[in-house]
C-alpha cells in the first residue's frame, strides 16, 4: 500500500476555517506543500490569535527552491508536517495586515483569502509570483463587488487590491465552473447581511459547503445551487485526507506497468474521484473502499485491479469541470490508449499554472506520440509513445504526467525538472520506484 500528500484543496480551506473559527482547532494532515504553507502564512497575518499556532507549523515545512518558475519545497519522504493547532477569535478579530498577503503560485489561495478579507474595514492587498500575476481574477473579484468590498485588479489579474466593509447577500451565477470563486462567494457570505447563492453551470468540487456544513452553518445545496447565511462557526479537529489527484498519477502507473496496487488514506469525495469513472471507461478497473468520514469527508482506499488494453474515450464538456486537475494524466493515458480520446472544452487548461493544453501537446508530441490542440479541445490519438525527452515547463502536474506515461514508452525517456512534482506531491519519484517504476534521477 503507498500513500499520497494530503489534500491541498481541503488544506486551504480547512486553514481559513480554523483561523476565523471561535475557539480551538486542530488539524493533522496538513501537507508540505507551498501553497498551502503561503494560505497559512497569509492567515497569519491577519489573525493575531492564530498567529502562534501558524507560524509554529510553518517552521516545520522544510525550505524551498525556485526553478522553471516554480517553488517546490525540499522534503522528498512526503510526510505530512507537524500538527496544527491554533486559537481563534472568530471572523471579526480579522485585522488589517501590515504588509503584502502574498500568496506565492497559489490561485486557490488568493481566491479564497479574497473572500475572507473582503468582509474586514481594511484595506488588503493580495500578491503572488509571476505565474500567479498572470491568472484570471475578475471571475472572483466581480461577486465580491457585488457584496459590496471595493476590489480592484490589475487588468483583470493579480494584485488584488481590496477595501473590505459590511457586506450584504447575493444571487451570483458563475459564468465559468470554479469551486474556488464559489468558496470565496460562500465565505464572504458568512459575514453578509441575507443569504448569499452561488450557482454553477457545472458541479465543481464541493469542499467548502461540506466543512461549513459540517460546522453548523445554515448551508443549502439543491444542485448546483449552494446558499449560506451569516453564521460564527466553532472549531474543528480532523485529519487532512490524501489528495486523490496526486493518486490518480499512482493509479495510471500501476495501469501503464500491469501492477496491482493499493492507495491508502485518499479521499473520496465523489466530486473529486471523477476520474476514476474516466478510466473505467478506458479499460482500468479499480475499487474504492471507505473507512472514514471527517467534516463530511470520506476517506479510505482505492484498489487497482488488473485489466485489459486501454481505449479511447471521449470526456464530455459537462463532466470536464471535475476531472480538471486530472486531465494531465489521463491524455497521457490516451497516448497508450487504442484510438482517439477526446477532451471537450478544456480551454481552462489554458490558464493554469502553466498552459496545460499547450504543453500536454508539446509533451506528448517530446515522447513521440500524436496529439492535437484545438482550440478549447485536445484529441489524443493514442497508439503508444516512442520515448524522448519532455519540458513540463515548471508545471508540477505536467511533470508528473509526463513521468507516469514514459513507465510505458517504447524506449528511456527524460523528463526535465521533475522535482517540480514537489509542488503538490513531495516523494513522488520515491513513490513511482515504490510501485515498482524503473526511475533514475540526474543531477
Amino acid at each position: 500500500m503507498v500513500g499520497v500528500p494530503g489534500d491541498k484543496s481541503i488544506s486551504h480551506r480547512w486553514l481559513i476555517l480554523a483561523a476565523t473559527a471561535n475557539g480551538r482547532s486542530v488539524i493533522h494532515g496538513l501537507p508540505p506543500s507551498l501553497d498551502v504553507l503561503s494560505s497559512a502564512m497569509c492567515l497569519a497575518a491577519i489573525s493575531p490569535r492564530a498567529r502562534p499556532g501558524l507560524d509554529a507549523w510553518a517552521r516545520g515545512v522544510p525550505a524551498a527552491a525556485e526553478g522553471h518558475g516554480s517553488t517546490w519545497n525540499l522534503r522528498s519522504d512526503g510526510r505530512s508536517s507537524p500538527v496544527l493547532e491554533v486559537e481563534g477569535e472568530g471572523r471579526d478579530a480579522v485585522v488589517a495586515p501590515s504588509g503584502d498577503l502574498h500568496c506565492g503560485n497559489s490561485a486557490t489561495a488568493m481566491r479564497l483569502l479574497a473572500g475572507v478579507v473582503s468582509a474586514g474595514r481594511f484595506r488588503s492587498v493580495l500578491t503572488g509570483d509571476d505565474s500567479l500575476s498572470s491568472r484570471p481574477m475578475e471571475r472572483v473579484a466581480a461577486p465580491l463587488r457585488a457584496m459590496g468590498a471595493s476590489v480592484a485588479t490589475s487588468d483583470g489579474c493579480p494584485p488584488i487590491v481590496i477595501d473590505g466593509g459590511p457586506l450584504k447577500g447575493i444571487q451570483h451565477r458563475t459564468r465559468v465552473p470554479s469551486a474556488q470563486v464559489k468558496g470565496a462567494v460562500l465565505l464572504a457570505g458568512l459575514a453578509a447581511d441575507g443569504a448569499t447563492t452561488v450557482e454553477e453551470p457545472l458541479p465543481t468540487r464541493d469542499h467548502t459547503e461540506r466543512a461549513l456544513a459540517a460546522l453548523g452553518a445554515p448551508v443549502r445545496v439543491e444542485g448546483t445551487m449552494v446558499s449560506v447565511e451569516r453564521f460564527q462557526h466553532r472549531g474543528l479537529e480532523g485529519a487532512v485526507p490524501g489528495d486523490p489527484s496526486s493518486a490518480a498519477f499512482l493509479v495510471a502507473a500501476a495501469a501503464l506497468t500491469g501492477s496491482r496496487l493499493e492507495v491508502g488514506g485518499v479521499g473520496l469525495n465523489p466530486t473529486r474521484t471523477r476520474f476514476l469513472d474516466v478510466m473505467a471507461r478506458m479499460g482500468i478497473k479499480t475499487e474504492q473502499r471507505v473507512s472514514s468520514v471527517v467534516l463530511d469527508e470520506p476517506a479510505g482506499s482505492i484498489d487497482v485491479l488488473p485489466g485489459g488494453d486501454l481505449v479511447g474515450v471521449r470526456v464530455e464538456r459537462e463532466e470536464l469541470p471535475l476531472v480538471i486537475d486530472e486531465i494531465p494524466v489521463l491524455a497521457m493515458l490516451a497516448s497508450h490508449a487504442r484510438g482517439e480520446t477526446w477532451f471537450l472544452g478544456a480551454g481552462e487548461l489554458r490558464v493554469k499554472e502553466s498552459d496545460r493544453l499547450a504543453g500536454l501537446a508539446e509533451g506528448i508530441h517530446s515522447l513521440g506520440g500524436d496529439v492535437g490542440d484545438e482550440g478549447e479541445d485536445l484529441v489524443v490519438a493514442g497508439g503508444g509513445l516512442r520515448g524522448g525527452v519532455a519540458d513540463p515547463r515548471g508545471d508540477h502536474r505536467l511533470a508528473m504526467a509526463f513521468a507516469v506515461a514514459a513507465l510505458a514508452a517504447d524506449a528511456p525517456s527524460v523528463i526535465e525538472g521533475v522535482e517540480s512534482a514537489d509542488v503538490s506531491f513531495p516523494g513522488f519519484v520515491e513513490a513511482l520506484r515504490e510501485i515498482g517504476g524503473r526511475v533514475e534521477t540526474v543531477p
